[in-house]
């Protein structure tokens, strides 16, 4: 279980401090999917990121399991079973996907078979990628879905996502929805994602609205999701593309 008590994020600016994160409570049971959205700027990536410790909060507490993570580095969270998907992927010049996929899964050995079923899980034909290198020759969505590919080998017992469909065509975002729904239908793993995409928010458990770096709305699909509905038709942003900020 994912707990945050309290959770504060500032940063030192010309004009002052600011706050990002302002005193952030969320409990997330074990299996659940929640998607976490809301508008642009206000602070959803920043609450993923001090989650897997990217960034370190400036107050609040952060518990995975019963233990406090709070000061945990990226590192430490990883092996504890804590994944993250960024927005812009990084790339590897001279690594393989392969040893990517291998790497993640902890196993040097990994089948070739068993690496294809990733990729063809985020909607890559894995025979014209499995072999390629994690470089400037891969387009960024393709990066994108390659991380996902990655995440899913970890078998993480969190796994978070940060606007995963950004930068996706519509066939491949297609098979990632797809992949998402079967994760959560196994519920091996905790799923947060964040995402202003209404067909990933419509498969969450649970639905936290984020503004002003604050929890605005929280609660069941049921509850929140015809209220983004009924937002978004009166012209509200919570369902704009994603934002690098956000």
């Amino acid at each position: 279980m994912l707990e945050i008590k309290g959770l504060r994020y500032g940063v030192e600016q010309d004009s002052g401090a600011a706050d990002i994160l302002r005193g952030v409570t969320l409990t997330v049971p074990d299996g659940r999917f929640v998607v976490i959205t809301g508008p642009n700027g206000g602070g959803k990536t920043t609450l993923a990121k001090t989650i897997m410790g990217i960034n370190q909060p400036t107050g609040g507490t952060i518990l995975w399991n019963g233990q406090d993570i709070t000061g945990l580095s990226i590192s430490q969270r990883a092996k504890l079973g804590i994944s993250y998907g960024f927005q812009q992927p990084p790339r590897f010049k001279g690594l393989r996907v392969r040893d990517l996929l291998s790497l993640a899964s902890g196993n040097e050995k990994l089948e070739r078979g068993e690496a294809c079923r990733y990729l063809t899980q985020v909607g890559l034909c894995a025979g014209d990628y499995i072999d390629r290198e994690v470089d400037s020759s891969l387009s960024g969505g393709e990066v994108k879905r390659i991380e996902i590919a990655t995440i899913l080998a970890r078998k993480s017992g969190l796994m978070i996502f940060d606007e995963p469909e950004a930068g996706i065509d519509l066939w491949s975002f297609a098979r990632l929805t797809d992949t998402f729904r079967l994760l959560h239908r196994k519920r091996e793993s905790t799923i947060i994602i964040i995402s202003h995409q209404e067909r990933i928010i419509d498969l969450a458990d649970e639905i936290v609205m984020i503004s002003n770096g604050v929890v605005t709305e929280q609660g069941p699909k049921e509850e929140i999701f015809p209220k983004i509905i009924a937002n978004t038709t009166a012209g509200c942003s919570y369902m704009q593309e994603g934002s690098k900020n956000g």
